[in-house]
């Protein structure tokens, strides 16, 4: 009796260190294989975390894009040569002031420079197109009717005028009304004075997404000239670099580069577009019809293609057949002349 008690109880002891074994294994077999699915989980959540984009060139975000964008009235007289900044704008409008000088509207979004300059007086036709933006805009005076528009409250602004010497310096290298300079910190506070928020939802342009970029309707063009006088004070050549896809701006046969870091301003996209301008007074200053459309030309990497521009919520934008031509990813420079067959000279290669 005794030994078939032994056997029982050597048997139920079998039976349970075999039920211990194999739960241990099938415990050890979890804990081996959890950590292997939680890396490859964060791995694939760390793959399809999207890029994030900036809304002005379609190129990955450095800082926010909620940062609002500002604008600011550059300088663009021999005497202003070279300029502050410009090489850090996602877009600039070159459009005439008096004469045959033109002067640019620089939107800043994506990059901040820390020199913007020098800063020039305030036209209705740039503050309409800063508006397209809804950017903060920078000027140093203004036109009668600019001070109308912007005293009326059509734009948050920051005038020189009233902060010369303070959010403003003058460069005592050059004489006025070439040498009003601004930074980014001073044009920040100078929004904290006026209580401006910086900060937005930034409406995207029109970029060519890689998986549908085509050039189809384009002909080769690596070299053109934009002429605004007879003279080559006023003349602009672009040549497209091949080395590194982008397109150099000349002035006046001279390379456009910034005057602290002499680097060139380097352009994706080139729009040269024909509007109406009129004289309106006894200074020379003009009306530019901003609004009604009309012809021009798109120029990307290397290649041209004729569009007709439209007007898009206050934004100059390029179109074909009734659809909007995309952009580049990069930085747009957006030529305004009054007659395209004789401001623009177009070299076949």
């Amino acid at each position: 009796m005794k030994r078939f008690l032994l056997i029982g109880i050597s048997l139920l002891a079998l039976t349970a260190c075999t039920s211990n074994v194999g739960q241990s294994e099938d415990s050890q077999s979890k804990i081996e294989e959890e950590p292997i699915n939680q890396n490859d989980e964060q791995q694939e959540e760390q793959q399809e975390e999207p890029i994030v984009l900036s809304p002005l060139t379609g190129l990955e975000a450095k800082g926010d894009i909620n940062q609002r964008p500002f604008s600011v009235m550059i300088n663009n007289h021999p005497k202003a040569r070279p300029q502050s900044g410009l090489h850090k704008a996602d877009v600039v409008y070159e459009v005439l002031a008096e004469g045959s000088v033109t002067r640019f509207l620089a939107i800043y979004q994506s990059e901040q420079p820390e020199i913007i300059g020098p800063v020039r007086s305030a036209r209705d036709y740039y503050i309409d197109l800063s508006k397209g933006y809804d950017a903060f805009y920078i000027s140093h005076g203004w036109s009668p009717s600019a001070q109308k528009k912007l005293q009326s409250g059509e734009a948050d602004y920051l005038n020189g005028l009233f902060y010369d010497g303070t959010l403003f310096w003058r460069d005592h290298e050059r004489r006025a009304p070439h040498n009003s300079y601004i930074s980014f910190s001073n044009l920040m506070e100078g929004a904290g004075r006026k209580g401006y928020s910086m900060t937005e939802e930034v409406e995207p342009l029109p970029f060519i997404k890689k998986e549908d970029e085509t050039l189809s309707s384009f002909e080769p063009m690596i070299d053109f000239v934009v002429k605004y006088g007879n003279s080559d004070t006023w003349k602009i050549q672009y040549v497209y670099d091949e080395s590194i896809e982008r397109y150099k701006r000349y002035s006046a046969n001279e390379l456009t580069v910034d005057r602290e870091t002499k680097e060139p301003v380097l352009l994706d996209n080139i729009l040269v577009v024909e509007m109406e301008h009129q004289i309106i007074d006894n200074y020379g200053r003009r009306s530019i019809d901003i609004y009604s459309g009309g012809i021009g030309y798109l120029f990307q990497k290397g290649s041209y293609t004729e569009i007709e521009w439209k007007n898009v919520d206050g934004r100059i934008l390029p179109y074909q057949n009734g659809q909007v031509v995309p952009f580049v990813p990069g930085r747009t420079w957006i030529n305004i002349v009054p007659n395209i067959d004789k401001a623009l000279q177009l070299t076949q290669m």
